[in-house]
């Protein structure tokens, strides 16, 4: 069932902090930072195809999860910051082990005489073991800032709604959130 407003004539109900330029920016770097992450996983995905062990596909699922965020995000879906973030975290973990090396081996260990050169998923051959731990390594800092200013766009308040009248809401420049079945008839 649809939700309807019951507003008062003549006012209009506006979102005032999606206006302000710090939360406009702190949802852009959501978004570059989720775009930043996924263009990482698919590097290394891909570069590394043949020597990545188990769960490949859950790599382009969490690639399409983290589009879909950053494209609800973009919309101002305040609610999907706490789960950009919780994905981060798990990314993260991830990370720091694949790139330390603290599951046994790391990409950088591939170095070494007795390791075979990775393939791309593309069939040719994949990126070095170095690139692919830098790729790898560079995800840490990355995950760290989708938490961080995920959290930061989460306390800002973009749900926070305001009724006005009409005239101050031309003012400002909002745009009117939809009222109800008889808003449109007026």
């Amino acid at each position: 069932m649809a939700q309807v407003r019951n507003i008062r004539p003549g006012y209009t109900v506006i979102h005032p902090n999606r206006d302000k330029a710090s939360c406009k920016l702190t949802r852009l770097l959501v978004v570059l930072i989720l775009l930043a992450s996924v263009a990482l996983m698919l590097l290394v995905t891909i570069g590394g195809w043949s020597k990545l062990q188990g769960l490949k596909p859950v790599n382009f699922i969490w690639c399409i999860v983290y589009v879909l965020i950053a494209i609800y995000i973009w919309r101002w879906a305040r609610g999907l910051l706490p789960i950009a973030a919780a994905l981060a975290i798990l990314l993260l973990i991830v990370a720091v082990i694949a790139g330390t090396g603290l599951a046994g081996t790391s990409w950088s260990d591939r170095n070494h005489s007795g390791f075979a050169a990775p393939q791309s998923l593309l069939g040719g051959s994949g990126f070095t073991p170095s690139t692919l731990a830098f790729l790898t390594i560079l995800m840490i800092p990355v995950e760290v800032a989708l938490i961080v200013v995920a959290m930061i766009a989460f306390s800002q308040g973009w749900n926070v709604e305001s009724e006005v009248p009409d005239e101050e809401a031309q003012k400002r420049g909002s745009k009117p959130v939809g009222r109800g079945p008889e808003a449109a008839t007026a």
